[in-house]
C-alpha cells in the first residue's frame, strides 16, 4: 500500500477481514504490534505493523494455528533473526511450484 500510519479499516480492507478483528488482534500482540493514537484518538498502525498483521492472518488463517500458537511463532521469529520468514518463503515457493506443475500437466 506505501502510506506512512494505517487505520484500522485500511488494515481490515488490505487483509480482507473486519476491523473488530483488526482491533482483537492488536490487543492480543502486543509485543509485536504497537498502534500509536492520532489527535482523535483512533488507533495508527505503521507499515511494519500491516506486515505483521499479514503474517498473523496468513498464519491464523491459513495454516489454521491458534492465536498462541502464531504468537508464540512470531515473537521467536522477531527475536531470533526471522526464520518465520525463511519458512514463509519456502511455502509460498511450494504452493507455486505445485500451481506450475499444474499448468505443466495442463499443455
Amino acid at each position: 500500500m506505501g502510506r506512512l500510519f494505517y487505520k484500522v479499516g485500511d488494515i481490515a480492507d488490505g487483509l480482507g477481514e473486519s476491523p473488530s478483528l483488526v482491533r482483537f488482534w492488536a490487543n492480543k500482540f502486543p509485543k509485536l504490534l504497537k498502534p500509536s493514537r492520532d489527535g482523535k484518538g483512533d488507533r495508527v498502525f505503521t507499515e511494519d505493523d500491516f506486515v505483521m498483521f499479514k503474517k498473523i492472518h496468513y498464519l491464523v488463517k491459513t495454516k489454521g494455528m491458534t492465536l498462541d500458537g502464531a504468537y508464540k511463532r512470531l515473537l521467536a521469529d522477531k527475536q531470533g533473526g526471522g526464520l518465520g520468514s525463511d519458512v514463509m518463503v519456502k511455502e509460498k515457493l511450494a504452493s507455486i511450484r505445485e500451481q506450475l506443475v499444474e499448468v505443466y500437466k495442463s499443455l
